[in-house]
């Protein structure tokens, strides 16, 4: 069985991240978001991965490459124009060929590491089977109405939701959802909805199941999205004593349980409170870092409290009055204060920018 990652999205709703990076290049606890689907697919035996790009000059290309690095085959399909889901898989026929496959939305990220449904699906008498999850506000997703077992109706963003159960971006077809695909219209947004293939197996009698997740699972594709998700990710990190000094901490440091430090990177008169994951080549002085911070490779930290956020690599945070929390640094981002008077703040900021004082 062969698996697909769709990845061409353009990540408007994580802009001005992603007007410089994919939004599935966006790192959780330091790891790009897509190689936690990759995990799930490997954990599974499921080692040949397409993915869908817009363009093959994506740097998800040039990052992962053939995927020797990640220890899985990557094929690479592109989607030049975003026109649904439905549209990105059936891009996807001469890479999956006849075999069962399933498809993952490259900005999704989960808890429950569904083994026992990856490796049993083939094997199955369902035509399809639909990943759930239970949600507060079921008008935002696409739904799933279910009985003994199967689901009966698949209906995309209801204003009268027949259940809580949200598809949550993993699926599972056989070849019939080409067909399926190929009698549906675009809906009203000019998209061909895979709610709506779905429906059409459903309606041709074939049977569809679902399975329902264990634990977390976020949709990473906005700001407070990604920080909630590089939370629970450090916060599962495996208990490790506090760190000794090992040249790596310096001065009048206090390092607690929880806490990776990266290669040459240093801690020097600064507070670390874990789970941190902080990054190769970094540099902490006479700085807080709180609980649930991942900084990436060459940030500069001095002089400045943060917690609770995600600052990528080649950052500079300095001399920062009050605490950071709960923030979003995208790569080379500085934060400083004015050296001089007057004391004024000073903006250069992309299109959706965010700044809270």
């Amino acid at each position: 069985m062969k698996a697909v990652i769709l990845t061409a999205g353009q990540g408007t709703r994580l802009r001005p991240v992603t007007l410089t990076m994919p939004k599935s290049l966006v790192p959780v606890a330091n790891r790009w978001l897509i190689t936690y689907a990759i995990d799930v697919l490997k954990l599974a035996g499921l080692n040949d991965i397409g993915v869908v790009v817009n363009d093959l000059d994506s740097p998800i290309v040039t990052l992962l490459g053939d995927g020797g690095c990640l220890g899985v085959k990557i094929e690479y399909i592109v989607q030049e124009q975003q026109l649904g889901l439905a549209h990105a898989i059936n891009l996807c026929q001469d890479f999956v060929g006849d075999d069962p496959f399933t498809v993952f939305l490259g900005d999704n990220i989960f808890q429950d590491q569904m083994t026992d449904l990856l490796t049993s699906f083939a094997d199955s008498d369902a035509e399809a089977n639909i990943v759930l999850a239970e949600v507060p506000d079921p008008t935002r997703f696409g739904i799933a109405q279910i009985d003994r077992g199967r689901i009966t109706r698949v209906v995309e963003k209801p204003q009268n939701p027949p259940s809580n159960l949200a598809i949550a971006g993993v699926y599972l077809f056989r070849s019939s959802i080409f067909d399926a695909i190929s009698r549906i219209e675009p809906s009203g947004r000019n998209e061909l909805e895979i709610t709506d293939a779905i429906q059409v197996l459903i309606s041709d009698g074939n049977p569809v199941a679902f399975y329902q997740l264990n634990g977390w699972w976020i949709d990473a594709g906005k700001p407070d999205a990604i920080i909630m998700a590089n939370q629970l990710v450090l916060e599962g990190l495996p208990y490790t004593p506090a760190p000794e000094n090992g040249g790596q901490i310096e001065g009048n440091s206090e390092v607690s349980h929880r806490v990776v430090i990266g290669k040459d990177s240093r801690i020097i008169n600064s507070v670390i409170r874990g789970p941190v994951i902080i990054g190769d080549n970094s540099v902490i002085r006479d700085s807080y870092i709180g609980p649930y911070t991942a900084l990436g490779d060459n940030v500069i930290v001095e002089g400045s409290e943060i917690e609770a956020s995600i600052v990528m690599r080649n950052c500079e945070i300095s001399n920062i009055q009050g605490r950071i929390d709960r923030s979003l640094l995208a790569e080379n981002a500085r934060v400083t204060s004015a050296p001089h008077m007057p004391v004024a703040h000073r903006f250069v900021l992309a299109e959706n920018s965010y700044v809270q004082f």
